[in-house]
């Protein structure tokens, strides 16, 4: 973004207000209160980053990233996908300092360190990474356990876990054979081994 250092307003603002069905320069300067040129930069980064689809509708990250409890993952998995080719270069690149940063974006860009895109890059880089958590886990909120909370004996709340059901399908290449003494063989092996409960 030319101006990084409104990106985390942007951001803040996002958490605040309902998800748009098309998130457009009219949300961004009316809802959010971003009608400047140099803001309508972010939609083109929020689309780079995975923040929304090429039409302009919300994706999973951007939801994700309302929600406190995932803010810092959904920012992370952002970033890397935003910035792919420096993190094919230093899958750690959230540890660079800002010069080694840097030094990448050129080396990606084949520009000078001191060129303004090189700046503005790494810019909104830094502003971006302070909401995210590399640390935690990665998983979204769909792909981890599903609890419930329910009741517990003294009437507060505590966390149950759901016993999730897995599927899977064994193909068998039997032999060609008349004796159904084999068949039998081998079904009554694939019972005793695999089908126990």
């Amino acid at each position: 973004m030319a101006a990084p250092g409104v990106l985390p307003k942007i951001l803040n603002k996002i958490c605040e207000a309902a998800v748009p069905e098309n998130f457009n320069y009219d949300f961004l300067g009316t809802k959010l209160g971003f009608p400047g040129g140099n803001q309508k930069s972010f939609i083109s980064w929020a689309k780079k980053c995975g923040f929304l689809n090429t039409d302009g509708t919300p994706t999973q990250i951007y939801k994700d990233f309302r929600n406190p409890n995932y803010r810092g993952v959904a920012m992370a998995n952002a970033l890397k996908k935003g910035y792919e080719e420096v993190y094919l270069r230093n899958e750690y690149a959230q540890d660079l300092s800002r010069a080694e940063f840097v030094k990448i974006v050129c080396e990606v860009t084949g520009l000078p360190h001191d060129n303004g895109t090189v700046k503005a890059i790494a810019g909104t880089y830094f502003a971006a990474k302070d909401f995210a958590d590399f640390e935690a886990r990665k998983d979204t909120p769909k792909e981890e356990e599903i609890k419930e909370k329910a009741p517990s004996d003294d009437g507060s709340k505590t966390i149950k876990k759901l016993n999730l059901g897995l599927s899977y399908t064994i193909n068998l290449v039997l032999p060609k054979t008349d004796d159904p003494s084999v068949y039998n063989a081998i079904f009554k092996s694939l019972k005793e081994n695999l089908l126990n409960d």
